[in-house]
């Protein structure tokens, strides 16, 4: 059975009630909940019977948020641009250091599924690989590059508590 993603509603113009925000973003009550104990989501407010009250714009937070896991960014490296645009002014030199390390990454991301491309169409075009030669996506993935390394933990400049997701070890 096919599974599709949940289509995001309008968002409403006044205050969003966590289930209508669920609605609007996609997404489920739980990853919302999980969101705020991460410090990525806050409610503005809370309404008089306690439940939480979102401005229309925490859809756009939350699809960013989600957008950003599906990339492949922790969400450590997510707090780290939320904070930068939250605070809407000149980055420190530590989050100007590690957002340059993430441009470098995705760059090197870029040009690893270029080669992939490549090796795909390639593939497509010739055939199947014979048995007594390398794949070409093989070789286009496992040629030595000059990869940046991924991110260290210390240079992120938010630190935030929780599980993360495993990194990918890349060779070189």
């Amino acid at each position: 059975m096919k599974v599709f993603p949940r289509r995001p509603a309008e968002a409403p113009l006044g205050p969003l009630r966590i289930g209508a925000l669920a609605r609007v973003a996609g997404v489920k009550l739980s990853t919302l909940r999980f969101y705020e104990r991460r410090k990525l989501l806050m409610p503005l407010e809370r309404s008089d019977s306690g439940q939480r009250l979102y401005g229309p714009e925490a859809a756009i937070r939350v699809r960013f948020i989600r957008r950003s896991q599906e990339l492949g960014f922790t969400l450590k490296e997510v707090s780290a641009f939320l904070a930068v645009s939250d605070r809407r002014g000149i980055p420190t030199r530590d989050v100007a250091r590690f957002a340059n390390e993430k441009v470098q990454a995705i760059d090197a991301r870029i040009d690893d599924l270029r080669r992939m491309r490549r090796a795909i169409t390639t593939l497509m075009a010739e055939g199947f690989c014979a048995e007594d030669t390398v794949c070409p996506i093989q070789a286009a993935l496992g040629a030595p590059t000059t990869v940046a390394k991924r991110t260290s933990r210390a240079s992120t400049p938010t630190v935030s508590r929780g599980r993360h997701r495993p990194s990918i070890a890349r060779g070189g």
